[in-house]
């Protein structure tokens, strides 16, 4: 981990190398193993576990540490529960526990977040944010770290009512279910007002507002509702000179320019989110952080996983913010071979 490297990208100071990061693959266990020597599992205890997180990311020289704070726990049991497949290894995270908020959509449509949950408390928001950079800067002590939130606001809306409910919600009244992510973004705020004031550097934004297919509803209706609520979030971090590190999942590149109007720094994509788009349009004013497709990595030959890399090298290399990664993981099903060939080509290929 190079944290002077990862910096020189995220402020778009070309360093002589191509920084990385990667998710997920400090937890496949047997690729810690193979490049550390660390035996470990699901089953360790923790400490345990994050130290051998850290070897590894430390070994594979993540130069960014991408992570957020606040998630679906905010809402505590006031929220849906879609259950969650097999992820990791030994069924670590699989959960068979289905449970909906609001039968009803007309009733989704009258959430109020803050007779829900109660108004956010700043000063424990800030301290909170401040701990968790903290930590994160420690374990991860080479890398540039970040905190932040992951239900920003789509994601939000998807972890409170559930999918079904979500669409039958919005299908059923447009208007009204925008009315809902204005109060929700209203919520919402004194986190981001938090994560203004505090004194952490970089923030992670995530929301996976759009499917891998692009956009699940009228782009207008995201236009009138959605970007709105999140530049009002990014405001008060632009203006405290915050680096905003915007992330979401499937093809947002519909909204590319809606995002960067809204105030993001930069971008962390999937393979369905063109990158070759985000380099030509801001490529020289924004960072980009992608986007090796994990299929390939899941399935593909050692020339196969080389010709992956050098795609996304030929489209970043000239771009001073690029940084390179697999989008948008690095699954525990993944055959170790295929991860250290994934390494190779990029140690191979990572110099300007």
């Amino acid at each position: 981990m190079t944290w002077s490297d990862g910096w020189a990208a995220l402020n778009l100071q070309m360093p002589d190398r191509v920084p990385r990061t990667e998710y997920s693959a400090e937890f496949h266990w047997e690729l810690v193993r193979a490049v550390t020597g660390i035996e470990c599992s699901p089953t360790h205890p923790t400490p345990e576990r994050l130290a051998a997180m850290a070897a590894f990311a430390k070994a594979w020289n993540y130069d960014v540490f991408w992570s957020t704070l606040v998630d679906a726990t905010v809402f505590g049991d006031k929220r849906t529960r879609m259950g969650h497949a097999e992820y990791q290894k030994e069924r670590a995270d699989f959960s068979d526990d289905v449970c909906k908020l609001f039968d009803d959509p007309e009733e989704a449509l009258t959430f109020d977040p803050f007779a829900m949950y109660g108004a956010v408390d700043p000063k424990r928001a800030i301290e909170d944010f401040e701990k968790d950079y903290k930590w994160k800067s420690e374990l991860f002590s080479n890398a540039v770290n970040m905190t932040g939130v992951y239900v920003t606001c789509v994601s939000g809306m998807i972890d409170i009512f559930g999918w079904e409910t979500l669409l039958e919600a919005l299908g059923t009244d447009p208007e009204g279910f925008g009315r809902v992510i204005e109060r929700y973004g209203a919520w919402m705020q004194g986190y981001y007002n938090a994560l203004a004031e505090s004194s952490v550097p970089v923030i992670g934004v995530h929301d996976d507002m759009v499917w891998s297919s692009g956009p699940f509803a009228n782009p207008a209706w995201y236009r009138r509702f959605v970007f709105p609520t999140l530049k009002r979030y990014l405001d008060p971090l632009r203006e405290a000179g915050k680096i905003i590190v915007f992330c979401c999942d499937g093809d947002f590149t519909p909204f590319l320019g809606d995002l960067v109007e809204a105030g993001v720094s930069g971008f962390v994509l999937e393979p369905w989110t063109d990158m070759r788009a985000i380099a030509e349009r801001y490529g020289q004013t924004h960072f980009f952080i992608g986007n090796a497709d994990t299929r390939v990595l899941l399935r593909g030959g050692r020339e196969e996983i080389r010709a992956e890399v050098k795609r996304c090298m030929d489209i970043g290399k000239s771009c001073p913010g690029f940084i390179m990664a697999v989008g948008n993981h690095i699954p525990p099903n993944t055959p170790v071979e295929h991860a250290l060939w994934y390494n190779e080509a990029y140690e191979e290929m990572c110099r300007r």
